[in-house]
């Protein structure tokens, strides 16, 4: 038998199938995409129906000469990059290079890469998806369209180097109006009443004032207090009125006891967007970790005398769908290690409710065996792959599982004639699929209320029984505005609104925060000051494409393309016909943006403004140039603008002598001369610390990467490309004499030990400073 060829995107895709398929087979990786429209041009025919110009990729050409030598000698090719509309698109490419005769060539689909499904899918070769490929060149050409058109226009009025994107934007937008919300909203006070109570048999109790001559308390007054069977106390006389009405009464009476039985169904398995949500709350896994870990586990681990094993199916998908020999593996270990009381008579099945249509090419997310279980394979796994695992493993298993059951009582007790209390307390009795799997994903209940359940027994009660007020307690509290979207919720609120596909979450969320449009506080995603403005500019000129609406709109028409029943071409002439006028009405508007402030320039008396350099936002006077004054600022909690003043550090410019100061742009400080915008030199803050590697005179600098986070390198770089994320310290080692030393940082920038690089010992600054006479030497920098 001939050589066969198999061509996937990623060497350890390629190292697992090549276990799998034997010597039959040739397994190369083409490294992802090896042909794109060109980096620096439009690449798009507008006057010729959008035909597009590919070029081989920077770096790919010599990857192509490879793939092509071995396709020559090959009776076979076999194309299998990931089952979606990106793979499908390599695989189209492919083929177009190869050169070989179309019978030849032919396209496997693997869902998970086990030896069963690997030979199944070489067993039933299938032919290349012109509409799948067709959507995502529809989808690529939309985006570069709009990219490349509208980024121009935003280099003219805001700043050189910002970019616009079809998708992304309505991101930003999203996480502008809710931060405009917050801003604009207005706190209500309102107060709640608790009531200590004892039973006939000396028990305590805990209640709540639950309603007054019928209306209900509500502790949520944004929403409901304008219903005629609700009321709320406004504020402290009020809540004390009625605390001394509920002590006057003394004895109360049990008015009801209900007591019934609540069930709590388990999550469905994963799909993509919930994955990164749970993994974004559990783990602080930005989207684009969760899927870059998740494609390890995919694509194959060693495990032991198994050998390479993808050990989860496609981790980009919608679908809740589960194959049957899943289904029935799973329920076979559910009853052998969890007993038939965990099991259903029947194997659960999951719909979706919202989010627009779901593409059901893919199973749900899963372990390809659950009879691989986290605590046999997780010492073969790194930190990450183990967590990751054990989640997808655990949220499927539980999945088919019984419900979680709860006995719920609660108890009405008549304070008075008009005043009813309520307590409410529930107890397991029987936890179902919560042995196994609890749901942490963000909930999108009240912000402002308190739970009306409790995870507590009640005392016994019967209705009659006379229960004696001990003790009022008038609670205050404030209502509180929108919370700021996070990584997790923005995703989910994308996905509710049908904006993005599984393929583009994590790359949507990458976008926004690299181009500095959001940016993430204790967790939270917030608006940069250019974020707010490119927005505020992007949806007056262009209020019919860059809305939510018409971006989930565009992704259903892509949908249409990949199931045939639409063509690409008059998708995006219809798309072209509409974009072009808004666009040249857009670029007759090309004055440069300048947000007005109240704030006076200290230097000549005219309003300050707001402007961008490519180190963020800065104050300028609005007289420039007649007036060249600048300031730094930064805005609070409620938006208001706060000047920084400049810090002098003593060191001069060594362009023009003056002194140079500390400024704060988008990464972070650095040093700048005084005179700018006269002299526009810029410098990185130093450490004091001689750089270690041997033969190099240079100082460790600090640094920020694109995303903001913080590491030190040496200020000789290309000369020396030394770099590390630990804070150099200029102390010496006790033990071997060594320096530098090094603080190991960790995620969040929390402080770790400080170590020896040389002898590995660990030490605290303190006992440093003693060991050292006077402190460290380390150079104080501005």
């Amino acid at each position: 038998m001939g050589r066969n060829l198999v061509i996937v995107e990623s060497p350890a895709k390629a190292r697992t199938l090549g276990k799998y398929l034997g010597k039959d087979y040739s397994v190369k990786a083409s490294m992802g995409h090896v042909i794109d429209l060109p980096e620096k041009l439009l690449g798009v025919d507008l006057e010729n129906d959008f035909k597009p110009s590919y070029e081989v990729i920077k770096g790919k050409k010599k990857i192509i000469g490879e793939l092509k030598k071995a396709a020559r000698d090959a009776d076979a090719v076999y194309l299998a990059p990931d089952p979606d509309r990106e793979g499908e698109a390599i695989a189209w490419h492919l083929a177009g290079l190869l050169d070989k005769d179309s019978e030849t060539v032919h396209r496997v689909l693997f869902n998970e890469i086990t030896r069963n499904a690997v030979l199944e899918a070489m067993a039933h070769p299938q032919h290349l998806n012109r509409n799948l490929f067709e959507a995502q060149q529809a989808r690529r050409i939309l985006d570069r369209i709009v990219g490349y058109k509208i980024s121009p226009l935003l280099w003219k009025v805001v700043r050189s180097g910002l970019s616009a994107g079809r998708v992304q934007s309505v991101a930003v937008r999203m996480v502008c109006e809710r931060e405009q919300e917050i801003r604009s909203y207005r706190t209500k006070e309102y107060w709640s009443v608790l009531a200590g109570l004892s039973t006939p048999s000396g028990a305590g109790l805990e209640t709540k004032l639950w309603s007054v001559e019928g209306k209900r308390v509500v502790t949520r007054p944004d929403e409901e207090a304008e219903r005629e069977d609700r009321c709320w106390i406004r504020n402290e006389p009020e809540a004390a009125a009625l605390a001394a009405e509920i002590l006057s009464a003394g004895l109360c009476s049990v008015a009801a006891v209900e007591r019934k039985e609540k069930k709590r169904n388990p999550q469905p398995p994963f799909i993509t967007s919930t994955m990164q949500r749970e993994a974004a709350v559990r783990f602080g896994w930005p989207a684009r970790k969760t899927m870059q870990v998740a494609q390890t586990l995919y694509e194959g681990v060693e495990i032991g005398s198994e050998g390479a094993v993808g050990l989860i199916t496609y981790m980009r998908t919608d679908s809740f769908r589960v194959a049957d020999t899943a289904l029935a593996e799973v329920r076979g270990l559910i009853s052998a290690d969890y007993g038939e009381k965990h099991l259903p008579a029947k194997a659960n099945f999951y719909t979706r409710k919202s989010g627009g249509k779901v593409q059901d090419a893919h199973e749900a997310i899963r372990p390809t065996s659950a009879l691989r279980k986290p605590q046999a394979v997780e010492r073969y796994l790194t930190a990450d792959q183990a967590k990751l695992y054990r989640l997808v493993w655990a949220r499927f298993v539980s999945s088919q599982m019984k419900a979680a059951i709860y006995d719920q009582t609660t108890v009405d007790i008549a304070a008075g004639d008009r005043l009813v209390l309520r307590a409410v307390g529930s107890v397991m009795k029987f936890p179902g699929f919560t042995v196994v799997y609890t749901e942490h994903l963000e909930q999108a209940g009240s912000r402002n209320g308190e739970t009306e359940e409790d995870d507590r027994p009640l005392p016994a009660m019967n209705q009659g029984d006379r229960l004696t007020v001990e003790n009022t307690t008038p609670r205050q509290h404030f209502t509180q505005p929108p919370p700021r979207y996070t990584e997790s919720s923005l995703i989910r609120e994308l996905e509710a609104n049908g904006i993005g596909r599984p393929s583009t979450y994590a790359s949507i969320m990458s976008t926004i925060l690299d181009k500095g449009y959001v940016e993430r506080i204790k967790g939270a995603i917030k608006p940069t000051e250019l974020g707010v403005t490119v927005n505020r500019l992007l949806v007056e000129r262009f209020p019919g494409i860059l809305n939510v609406k018409f971006t989930a709109r565009m992704e259903g028409l892509l949908d249409e393309v990949e199931e045939g029943r639409r063509d690409w071409q008059q998708l995006l002439r219809d798309f072209y016909g509409d974009f072009a006028p808004t666009l040249e009405k857009a670029e007759q508007q090309s004055r440069k943006i300048a947000v007005e402030t109240d704030i006076p320039c200290d230097k000549c008396g005219h309003p300050m403004v707001i402007r961008w350099s490519r180190h963020g936002a800065f104050l300028g006077c609005s007289t420039f140039p007649a007036c060249t004054n600048t300031k730094q600022f930064e805005r609070d909690e409620n938006g208001s603008i706060r000047i920084v003043e400049d810090q002098a550090t003593g060191i001069k410019c060594e362009k023009c002598g003056h002194p140079m100061i500390k400024k704060n742009g988008r990464y972070g400080p650095f040093l700048a001369c005084s005179k700018y915008p006269d002299c526009n030199n810029i410098l990185p803050i130093t450490t004091g610390v001689h750089c270690p590697r041997p033969g190099c005179d240079g100082e460790l600098v600090e640094k920020k990467t694109r995303k903001g986070k913080t590491f030190y390198g040496c200020n000789k770089f290309p000369a020396c490309d030394y770099a590390t994320w630990d804070r150099p310290l200029e102390y010496s080692c006790p033990s071997c004499g060594a320096r530098p030393l090094f603080e190991k940082i960790y995620r969040g920038g929390r402080p770790g030990p400080i170590y020896c690089p040389a002898c590995k010992g660990e030490y605290k600054e303190e006992d440093l400073m003693q060991e050292n006479r006077g402190g460290s030497s380390q150079a104080q920098s501005a």
